[in-house]
C-alpha cells in the first residue's frame, strides 16, 4: 500500500465557454458542465489508484450561478475520501475573473470505483492521507455522504 495525498492527485480543467456550450437561454448548458465534472472526477480517481475506474455516482450537484458565452470556467477536482474499491471527488466549479478570483457555480460529490481489466471493481491499494483540519472534515463528512447514499439506495432511490 502507498500513502498519497490529496494533492497527489488535484486536477484542474479550463474552459473558454463557446457557442457549443452554451444551451438555449444563453448559459452554460448544464450537461456539457455535467461531462466536464466527469472527466475531471475520473481523473484525480485514475491518478490516485493507478487503474481503470468508472463513475457510480454523482450527487450533491449544486448550480449555484449561470456562466455565459466567453466566461472561463475553472473546474477542480480533490479527493476527499478512499474507500475498499470506490473513491468520492469533490469538483468544483468556477468562473474565473480577470483579476484572477474565483466565483462558483457548480459543486459536485462523485463516487468513482476503481474496475480491473474484467469491469469488476477492484480495491483502491493507495490510502488517502489527510493533510489539515479540512481535508480531515471532507473525510468525515464523506462518510456521511456515503451513509446518506446507502440509505437513499434501500429507500429506492
Amino acid at each position: 500500500m502507498a500513502d498519497k495525498k490529496a494533492s497527489d492527485s488535484l486536477t484542474e480543467q479550463i474552459h473558454i465557454l463557446k457557442y457549443e456550450d452554451i444551451n438555449g437561454t444563453n448559459r452554460l448548458f448544464g450537461g456539457k458542465l455535467v461531462a466536464w465534472i466527469d472527466e475531471v472526477a475520473v481523473t484525480v480517481a485514475r491518478r490516485h489508484c493507478g487503474t481503470e475506474v468508472t463513475t457510480a455516482s454523482i450527487d450533491n450537484l449544486q448550480f449555484k450561478e449561470p456562466a455565459f458565452l466567453g466566461d472561463l470556467i475553472v473546474i477542480r477536482g480533490k479527493l476527499t475520501y478512499v474507500g475498499h474499491t470506490s473513491m468520492e471527488v469533490r469538483v468544483d466549479s468556477y468562473i474565473e475573473k480577470e483579476d484572477g478570483t474565483r466565483h462558483t457555480i457548480n459543486r459536485a460529490y462523485l463516487t468513482v470505483v476503481s474496475i480491473d481489466a474484467d469491469n469488476k471493481p477492484t480495491p483502491v491499494v493507495n490510502r488517502l492521507i489527510p493533510e489539515n483540519d479540512t481535508e480531515k472534515a471532507e473525510w468525515q463528512n464523506a462518510i456521511r455522504r456515503m451513509e446518506l447514499r446507502k440509505t437513499r439506495r434501500k429507500e429506492g432511490f
